[in-house]
C-alpha cells in the first residue's frame, strides 16, 4: 500500500459528521497510516450536508497538511469509491439520546445494503473497510453480504474503542500509563452484550486480575462502565463519542496495515471463522494479530465457564440482530 511514496486513498463516509471532522486530520496528520505516508481522502456525506462538507474541504486546505495530497469530496458513492484502498465507513442514520440500537437497525442496514455495491464495483480489490455507524458488527454483516465477491477479510468493525476503553479504565485504576496494559479483549458485539474479557491481559509484568486485585469491581463496576462508556458520554456531552471513536480508527486500521507495535493482540470485529464456537459469517469481535496487512484470529486461549457464559450472551444478541436486519431489508 502506497509504495514508494504513492499516496493511499482513504475513504471517510458522513465525512462532514462529527466523526469524520475528527478522523479528516488524523488522517491527514499520518495517524492513520504513518508519518511519512502521503494520502488522498475521499469525502462522501449525503446531498444534505454537502455544504457542511465544503466546509470540511476549506478547513482541510487551510490546515496545509504535508500529507495530504488531494481530497475528494462528493455525494456521489461511485465517485467516493473509485479506487480507495481503506474505507472507513462513518456514515449512518445516528442514534439520539433515549433511542434503542434496534430504533436505528433498519434506516442503518438499508445504506449499508446500497453501499456495498459500490465499493465493490468501484474500490480497489484489496481494499480494507472498518464499519464504525451502529449497529457496528451487524451493518459490517450487511456489507459482506451485499459485495459477495470482495474478500470477507476486507470487512471488519470498530470494537478498538471499547477495547481501549478497558485499557484507559485499567491504566487509570493501577496509575500507570496507557501503554503498561497489553492483551485485553473486547468480544462479540459493540454494545452493551459486549463482554469485556482482562484474564488474559497484563499491567507490567502482573496479570491485570493481580495488578487490581479486586475481582468484584473487575467482574462488576468496570465491565458495566467499559458496556455503557458510549451513552455515559452522550448523557454528559449531549453528542456521542467523536474524538476517541475517530481516534480507535485511526489505531484499528494502523495495526492491521501498519504493525502490531508490539501487542499481544487487538479486538477487531472480523468475519467468525467457526473459532470459540462463534458461529461462522457473523461479525464478532475476537483477538486478533496482524501481520503483512493480514488479520488473524488468535486460537486456543482458555476459556473459563463464566467467560464462555458472556460470550455466548453477545453472540446470541448478534444473531438476533443478524435476522432482524433481513427482515427489516425485506419490508
Amino acid at each position: 500500500m502506497g509504495k514508494g511514496g504513492e499516496p493511499v486513498r482513504v475513504l471517510v463516509t458522513g465525512a462532514a459528521g462529527q466523526i469524520g471532522y475528527a478522523l479528516a486530520p488524523m488522517i491527514a496528520r499520518g495517524l492513520m497510516l504513518g508519518p511519512d505516508q502521503p494520502v488522498i481522502l475521499h469525502l462522501l456525506e449525503i446531498p444534505p450536508a454537502a455544504t457542511a462538507l465544503e466546509g470540511v474541504c476549506m478547513e482541510l486546505t487551510d490546515a496545509a497538511f504535508p500529507l495530504l495530497q488531494g481530497v475528494v469530496a462528493t455525494t456521489d458513492p461511485a465517485v467516493a469509491c473509485k479506487d480507495v484502498d481503506i474505507a472507513c465507513f462513518i456514515g449512518g442514520f445516528p442514534r439520539k439520546a433515549g433511542m434503542e440500537r434496534k430504533d436505528v437497525m433498519s434506516k442503518n442496514v438499508n445504506i449499508y445494503k446500497s453501499i456495498a455495491s459500490g465499493i465493490e464495483a468501484h474500490a480497489k480489490p484489496t481494499v480494507k473497510c472498518v464499519v464504525v455507524a451502529n449497529p457496528a458488527n451487524t451493518n459490517a454483516y450487511i456489507l459482506k453480504k451485499y459485495a459477495p465477491k470482495m474478500d470477507k477479510k476486507s470487512i471488519t468493525c470498530l470494537t478498538r474503542l471499547d477495547h481501549n476503553r478497558m485499557v484507559g479504565q485499567i491504566a487509570e485504576r493501577c496509575k500507570v500509563p496507557n501503554a503498561k496494559v497489553d492483551g485485553v479483549i473486547v468480544w462479540g458485539n459493540h454494545s452493551s452484550t459486549q463482554y469485556p474479557d482482562v484474564n488474559h491481559g497484563t499491567v507490567g509484568s502482573k496479570t491485570i486480575r493481580e495488578a487490581i486485585n479486586d475481582d468484584a469491581y473487575l467482574n462488576g463496576e468496570f465491565m458495566t462502565t467499559v458496556q455503557k462508556r458510549g451513552a455515559a458520554i452522550i448523557a454528559a456531552r449531549k453528542l456521542s463519542s467523536a474524538l476517541s471513536a475517530a481516534s480507535s480508527v485511526c489505531d484499528h486500521v494502523r495495526n492491521w496495515v501498519v504493525g502490531m507495535e508490539g501487542r499481544k493482540y487487538v479486538s477487531m470485529g472480523v468475519v467468525s471463522d467457526g473459532s470459540y464456537g462463534i458461529t461462522e459469517g457473523l461479525v464478532y469481535s475476537f483477538p486478533c494479530v496482524c501481520k503483512g496487512g493480514e488479520w488473524s484470529i488468535v486460537q486456543g486461549l482458555e476459556i473459563d465457564p463464566r467467560s464462555k457464559d458472556l460470550m455466548e450472551a453477545t453472540h446470541k444478541e448478534l444473531l438476533e440482530e443478524k435476522d432482524l436486519a433481513l427482515s427489516c431489508l425485506e419490508e
